[in-house]
């Protein structure tokens, strides 16, 4: 629903746009002088602010200045007179406000007029932005590649859930492809031409995905310099996928929940809810009923989420698949890099096909691209990924699972420990970066660790990303 905000020193104005807006649909709030307008700007998003210009103290075109400041996305409607229509023509003209109308008997619907023109300019704004940013993904099922039983029923079920508004939890190993499949509903939705959102949750600290994901206001931290719209207000009408799911803190989980059971935001450091329309879709790497057993994800939000469950197949499940992936990232890449490359060698296929691809799709792509990049004839030789070299403390026998000695025990000529303690926590630290994809909030979750333990750790061992 959007926010409307009234500025006006005359009360009975005031008064007639409140009764007049609310009937429309809108949530509106009104303030008899420009200072009061600006205090509530610091506080709360509001989608259009309208105005009068001629008042005392603070006038209309510095409520305008503070808004365009603060608040760039809020469209600004000038009131006028006819003493002060030149100041008002000239901020339209500038840019700085979205419309203007004189006062006559039929201000009323003049200004309901321009309200609805107004939000419509922006929604169609906040769609293009979307529609930029997502333009290379948008096409329903095409992404999807494969003719196996386990990707052919997969499909069938993002038809089936699609049409419904019902929020979606996508299981899958990492490299399985859920941003794809959240996409692939998305697109296959009736809000297929608004917003689709993405984040990554394990990508930010809480607080950031805080203000990420509600937005805030100004002043509400060090370097909030003005109003931001969360991604939640920015999917609105359309779809937000949260990944990673399960890396999200029981702090982040209680302020998702409640999203979800009231459908609305309050930005950090505002005073007002929002109220958002939005599909949520959910993916997770991580078994979330071993974590609610834990303790460590709520209950109460495990069941909000996982209302439609879909679990994304892993690559070794679906081996006949591996060829026609192989060809489809062939024709990606290899034009890319200006190679002539027409086929995959048959030996090649051959030995893919066979390989058990624990990092799955994404890592067969990988491969793929690797092997163009390297390639010199017109067929395409590609090597079966080798394994991750062994850490130093492996290579030397002090590793965790290549010692000599069993934990606890010394070797024959006796050991280093504190080196052999640093050499286990330096292979540990960079073994969880690998498994959480560097993302070091999640290493830490794997290691049982705080992340202030984590960061003390990567410093100590010169691994600083």
């Amino acid at each position: 629903m959007p926010n409307i905000l009234v500025c006006d020193d005359e009360r009975s104005i005031c008064q007639m746009l409140d009764i007049s807006l609310r009937r429309e649909g809108y949530n509106v709030e009104t303030v008899n002088s420009g200072e009061v307008a600006k205090r509530k700007m610091d506080g709360a998003l509001y989608d259009v602010i309208v105005t009068d210009i001629k008042m005392p103290g603070i006038n209309g075109v510095e409520v305008l200045r503070h808004a365009h400041q603060i608040s760039p996305d809020s469209a600004v409607i000038l009131i006028t007179a006819v003493d002060d229509y030149e100041a008002a023509v000239d901020a339209v003209r500038a840019g700085g406000a979205t419309d203007y109308i004189r006062k006559s008997p039929a201000l009323v619907d003049e200004i309901k007029l321009a309200v609805k023109r107004s939000l419509e300019k922006l929604a169609l704004r906040r769609q293009n932005f979307a529609f930029k940013r997502d333009a290379a993904n948008r096409n329903s099922l095409d992404h999807l590649v494969g003719v196996s039983q386990a990707i052919e029923k997969l499909k069938q079920t993002i038809r089936t859930v699609a049409s419904t508004q019902s929020t979606v939890l996508i299981y899958g190993e990492s490299g399985t492809g859920k941003e794809l499949v959240a996409r692939a509903i998305h697109a296959c939705s009736p809000r297929v031409s608004e917003p689709f959102v993405s984040v990554n949750c394990g990508s930010f600290p809480e607080t950031l995905l805080e203000s990420e994901l509600f937005g805030y206001v100004k002043g509400a931290f060090t370097g909030a310099n003005q109003n931001k719209r969360g991604l939640f207000e920015v999917a609105d009408q359309g779809t937000i996928f949260l990944d990673e799911i399960g890396e999200t803190s029981l702090t982040m989980q209680v302020k998702l929940l409640r999203v979800l059971q009231e459908r609305c935001v309050r930005p950090v450091g505002g005073t007002h809810e929002i109220s958002v329309d939005v599909r949520v879709i959910a993916a997770t790497n991580r078994d979330l009923d071993q974590q609610v057993a834990e303790h460590t994800f709520r209950e109460d939000l495990y069941y909000r989420l996982n209302v439609i469950p879909i679990t994304v197949p892993p690559l070794r499940e679906r081996q006949e698949d591996v060829a026609i992936l192989a060809n489809h990232f062939l024709k990606k890449y290899a034009p890319a890099a200006g190679k002539s490359i027409v086929r995959i060698h048959a030996g090649s296929l051959d030995t893919l096909s066979q390989y058990q691809w624990p990092g799955n799709v994404r890592q067969l792509e990988n491969a793929v691209e690797r092997a163009v990049a390297l390639e010199t004839g017109e067929e395409l030789h590609i090597a079966i990924p080798e394994e991750k070299p062994k850490s130093k403390a492996a290579a030397a026998g002090v590793g965790i699972g290549g010692m000599d000695a069993a934990p606890g025990g010394v070797l024959p000529d006796g050991v280093d420990m504190e080196k052999y303690v640093a050499e286990i926590e330096k292979s540990l630290i960079t073994s969880a970066l690998a498994r959480s994809n560097g993302v070091q909030t999640r290493a830490a979750d794997l290691l049982r660790i705080s992340y202030r333990s984590f960061r003390h750790l990567m410093k100590k061992y010169d691994l600083q990303s």
